[in-house]
């Protein structure tokens, strides 16, 4: 009896160190984002002095704001186990609409910049129309809105820098308060505790953690999942449509690719931070991390003079370790 009781207990206190050993490694996933930009921000200050001057930190919240609004973005139909890849050249079209609705229009600018943001919100929305109506597929319907979007920026442009914004349009990208803080990332900082609140406190935020989580169980439970999904994909677009007028000020110019460059980081931020490409999992302060890793990424290399084509090949590769991460991250730790 001794011997069986014995036996019996073997499992019971081998389990305790498993257990502790396991919950470790998955707060160490959920938080790897964090553990990344602490341990990269470490050592690019080590490497040179000036990562940690007031005007680099300056520049990182600058640059971190237009990749932070469109992150958010794309960030909404991941949530829903969608993808939105037009999302970036939505960002440049529609900037470029704003921008030519007051130079060719002669529209106040103010008048001007929200036509353009209604134009990306419109995009949005006949995208989520396409997927839930038509029953399209989301990469590739995006994918092709992306490749009309940037034909259509081309077109709009004729291939020209659009230069005579006027003072009103730019302001918020120049403007800077107490010492040159910029007032940019105000907008960002509004965004992002919007957005927490959206998905934390609100019916549909919850609607879009279970549509992403489990779409026949949603519906099954009254939620309609289509309109869901239609909403997220609208929301989408009215924030890129702002993260072009953020991008438009802050360059004082619309080129003929604007926003195509912001792809790949625009994907890579929300899953870095934690966005599931699964659907149903993530939050906001995941996505800011995100976001400030790879701004640190690009800055910090600049710093240290690594040569720019090296960055979009880093940039990569962390989206690779970021989806493995995420994988391991959901199949053994929930």
């Amino acid at each position: 009896m001794s011997q069986a009781t014995t036996a019996a207990a073997k499992p019971t206190t081998t389990s305790v160190p498993q257990q502790g050993g396991k919950s470790v490694m998955g707060w160490v996933l959920h938080n790897v984002v964090w553990i990344w930009l602490i341990a990269l921000v470490v050592i690019f200050g080590l490497f040179n002095e000036y990562f940690f001057t007031t005007f680099n930190l300056q520049n990182i919240m600058v640059q971190a704001t237009v990749l932070g609004m469109i992150g958010l973005a794309v960030a909404l139909p991941l949530l829903v186990a969608e993808i939105d890849l037009s999302l970036p050249a939505n960002l440049g079209f529609s900037s470029a609409i704003g921008a030519m609705a007051y130079s060719d229009l002669g529209l106040p600018w103010l008048l001007a910049m929200l036509v353009g943001i209604a134009v990306a919100t419109v995009i949005g929305f006949f995208n989520g129309l396409c997927i839930t109506k038509l029953k399209m597929v989301s990469l590739i319907q995006t994918l092709s809105m992306m490749i009309i979007l940037q034909g259509g920026l081309l077109a709009l442009t004729q291939g020209r820098t659009i230069t005579n914004l006027p003072d009103g349009y730019v302001w918020i990208g120049q403007a800077a308060i107490g010492g040159g803080w910029p007032v940019m990332p105000i907008v960002f900082v509004i965004a992002l505790f919007a957005m927490a609140v959206l998905l934390r406190n609100t019916v549909l935020g919850r609607a879009i953690y279970a549509v992403g989580g489990n779409p026949v169980a949603s519906n099954s439970a009254g939620i309609r999942v289509d309109r869901i999904k239609i909403i997220t994909f609208t929301i989408a677009g009215f924030l890129a449509g702002i993260a072009g007028f953020l991008l438009a000020s802050w360059q004082m110019a619309i080129t003929s690719n604007q926003g195509s460059s912001y792809l790949l980081y625009a994907i890579a931020a929300p899953i870095i931070g934690g966005v599931s490409v699964f659907g149903g999992r993530g939050n906001i302060v995941g996505v800011l991390g995100g976001v400030l890793l790879l701004t640190v990424i690009q800055v910090g290399l600049a710093i240290i003079s690594v040569p720019s084509f090296y960055v979009g090949m880093i940039g990569g590769f962390m989206i690779f370790i970021a989806v493995a991460i995420d994988a391991i991250r959901v199949r053994y730790f929930g």
